[in-house]
């Protein structure tokens, strides 16, 4: 926060001296849910890497256009939305709800901020249903048991993994925590994912997330293309396959400049 106080009640278990992640995404997306040590290493990192805030602001539209299609042309009405990130415009219950309010929705995060600022201010429809979970991608477990309370694990469910997964390394068996939670899914759900890779830029890119490691961060691991596409061993990609985000069923926009990034997203569908 700008204020630098954390919310009451929270401030022993929100650690203001180390950046991290979703406050450094809430200061590149232009928010106020951040410390001077987030700004700091955002600073940081941004000069290096100029593009992240870029990065940042597709991620917004492009969570609103996969939530679009998995509710009006896939049929799905539940979502189950692991690292959550702080709340900024068109949240995944907002998007989902405005296009049928029976929509359901868990949001699921490690971090006690983030789960302060959800129950506040992610208020779902009557019709429907949202709920938050404080738990770990590194812990499918409990994240599958909470979601059993408001969502029907019989019915299709969305698994959406937006810009998290490269916080779990291969060595701590990320693939297998994803599949994990997908085989929790029936026949019919969707996994939504996009994260950062390094297919375009490079040397500077790694520089960048590689200082950034070194740091007392929570550290960041960019995959090869081949690497990222393994999460979707098994399921059925949907068009237009694995690609750079701004270009996953763009909106119709002329003056929109589409131009490939260092993060790709994929969905697909579990048979």
């Amino acid at each position: 926060m700008t204020s630098e106080s954390p919310p009451p009640g929270q401030a022993h278990r929100i650690d203001t001296t180390v950046p991290h992640p979703a406050r450094m995404w809430n200061y590149w997306l232009g928010g106020k849910d951040h410390y001077d040590v987030d700004r700091a290493a955002g600073d940081q990192f941004s000069q290096a890497f100029p593009d992240i805030v870029h990065i940042a602001r597709l991620s917004r539209h492009l969570i609103s256009r996969v939530v679009r299609y998995l509710v009006t042309e896939a049929g799905v009405r539940q979502f189950l939305d692991v690292g959550t990130g702080l709340p900024t415009v068109d949240n995944i219950h907002e998007v989902a709800q405005r296009a049928d309010p029976a929509c359901r929705v868990v949001y699921v995060d490690n971090d006690p901020l983030v789960l302060t600022h959800a129950r506040a201010l992610l208020v779902g429809t009557p019709e429907g249903a949202t709920d938050y979970v404080e738990a770990d991608l590194r812990d499918p477990e409990p994240i599958i048991a909470a979601a059993a309370r408001t969502l029907d694990l019989t019915q299709p469910v969305a698994l959406m993994l937006m810009g998290i997964v490269g916080f779990v390394s291969d060595e701590e068996g990320a693939h297998a925590l994803v599949a994990r939670l997908m085989d929790a899914l029936p026949p019919g759900s969707y996994l939504a994912l996009w994260d950062g890779v390094n297919v375009v830029t490079g040397e500077a890119l790694d520089q960048a997330q590689e200082e950034y490691n070194d740091r007392e961060g929570v550290p960041y691991s960019l995959r090869s293309r081949e690497r990222f596409g393994a999460f979707f061993d098994g399921l059925e990609l949907v068009e237009p396959g694995i690609t750079s985000l701004p270009f996953w069923r763009p909106d119709p926009d002329p003056l929109a400049e589409l131009k490939e990034v260092d993060a790709l997203v994929g969905v697909a569908r579990k048979p």
